[in-house]
């Protein structure tokens, strides 16, 4: 459900904003932080990411900050499906995961900009008005280890085979989910733990994971 918020428009039209996150709290933090500034209000907030789509179709807010792991559509899905109920909405990500694989996945989502939660308040409004202005933003610190970090080594293969091993099932399990051989599914998890550097299936299974490389 949509909840509205509405404060008294000043003599300048303030930028309008939405907020998703799945965490109450941090909703009501980032609200209270943002209804501060003179030229920001926040006129709805959501809770999860199909719920963040109905409430920019509804309100049609300048920007929509979206966390991105959230219940159901996560962060990066609600973020194309955002821009496509509202083209003229940007989004901000705001989030825990200060991930490559991340930020590489919601700019090719139609991200405008990519922030950690732990960024200090000031630069959190910057970044929304820089957002609202047509800028993109990015977290400086971030962005240099996606520099660094490269394209994701993983084939589509190796993400999907790599993704099931996460959970600890059997490679015959994996194997039949996939329609593959045993031994071709061995293979592609042989080929992922080699590229991650990792021992084993689970830690490259952990590795990718936190760079964000089992997205796609």
């Amino acid at each position: 459900m949509v909840n509205e918020r509405s404060d008294a428009a000043g003599a300048t039209q303030p930028i309008r904003l939405v907020l998703a996150d799945d965490q109450a709290m941090i909703r009501g933090a980032l609200g209270a932080l943002l209804d501060l500034e003179d030229d920001l209000q926040v006129v709805g907030e959501a809770g999860d990411g199909a719920a963040a789509v109905e409430a920019v179709g509804e309100l049609r807010p300048d920007v929509c900050l979206v966390d991105i792991q959230m219940p159901g559509i996560d962060g990066i899905e609600a973020t194309e499906q955002i821009i496509a109920a509202s083209p003229q909405t940007r989004v901000l990500i705001v989030t825990t995961f200060a991930r490559p694989g991340y930020l590489k996945a919601a700019l090719a989502a139609g991200a405008s900009g990519f922030v950690v939660k732990d960024a200090p308040p000031a630069q959190l409004v910057d970044a929304v008005r820089r957002v609202h202005a047509g800028m993109r933003v990015v977290d400086p610190a971030l962005a240099e280890a996606t520099l660094f970090e490269g394209t994701n080594p993983l084939t589509e293969r190796e993400q999907q085979v790599l993704s099931l091993s996460a959970d600890g099932r059997p490679v015959a399990a994996i194997a039949a989910a996939v329609f593959l051989s045993p031994g071709t599914v061995r293979n592609h998890l042989s080929s992922a733990i080699g590229k991650t550097g990792a021992e084993n299936r689970a830690q490259a299974a952990r590795i990718a994971g936190d760079k964000g490389w089992l997205q796609a």
